[in-house]
Order: C-alpha cells, then sequence, then structure tokens
C-alpha cells in the first residue's frame, strides 16, 4: 500500500508540477539529506559513518528498515535519536526525505 501511495504521489507531482519541478524538490531532498543527515547516516543511508557505527545507526537500505511505514520514518525524523528535526524541517521537507530514504533500496 506504501508503495502505491508513493508512486501516486510521484505520478500526481509530475502531473501537477511537471517532470522539472519533481527534479528540483528531489535535489532539495538530497541537500537536505547531505546537510542534516549524511554526517551520522552516510550518503547512502547505511549508517556507515564514523559516527554512525558510534551510534549503531542501522542500515536504512535494507528490506527490514524499508519495510517501515512512512509514519515510522516521519516520525523518527522528527524526534531523531541523537538530535530531533522537528523545528527544523517543514512537512514538505519531511515527506520529501522519507521518499529520499526509500530510493536506498537494496
Amino acid at each position: 500500500m506504501t508503495r502505491v501511495r508513493l508512486a501516486t504521489s510521484v505520478v500526481a507531482a509530475v502531473l501537477l508540477l511537471g517532470p522539472t519541478s519533481l527534479a528540483q524538490a528531489d535535489k532539495k531532498a538530497e541537500r537536505a539529506w547531505k546537510s542534516k543527515c549524511a554526517s551520522c547516516h552516510g550518503a547512502a543511508g547505511k549508517g556507515d559513518t564514523d559516527k554512525g557505527k558510534e551510534l549503531k545507526i542501522v542500515d536504512m537500505s535494507t528490506p527490514a528498515f524499508q519495510a517501515k511505514k512512512d509514519d515510522e520514518l516521519k516520525k523518527a525524523i522528527l524526534e531523531g535519536a541523537s538530535h530531533p528535526f522537528k523545528s527544523e524541517l517543514t512537512p514538505e521537507q519531511v515527506d520529501a526525505l522519507v521518499a529520499y530514504i526509500r530510493t536506498f533500496k537494496k
């Protein structure tokens, strides 16, 4: 069901915003990931950074992690284990980060 909603959202975004706007949204999510998340989670979400290893961060590319519901990922982003981002991210940014995390599938 989650994949269907994600696919529907992507199709709707392309239809409403056009492919250029979708690409810009993806670039914004990638920049947000790099600036706020990658130092601990790594570029590909594997938790393979020094800080990620220290904090024992899970590999986000595994099937078990990818099976989590979007709401679980949103909560984790907003509440953060080592740094909560509730006051730093808009709901749209959180949604974009969840979609970006979904690209880490193995």
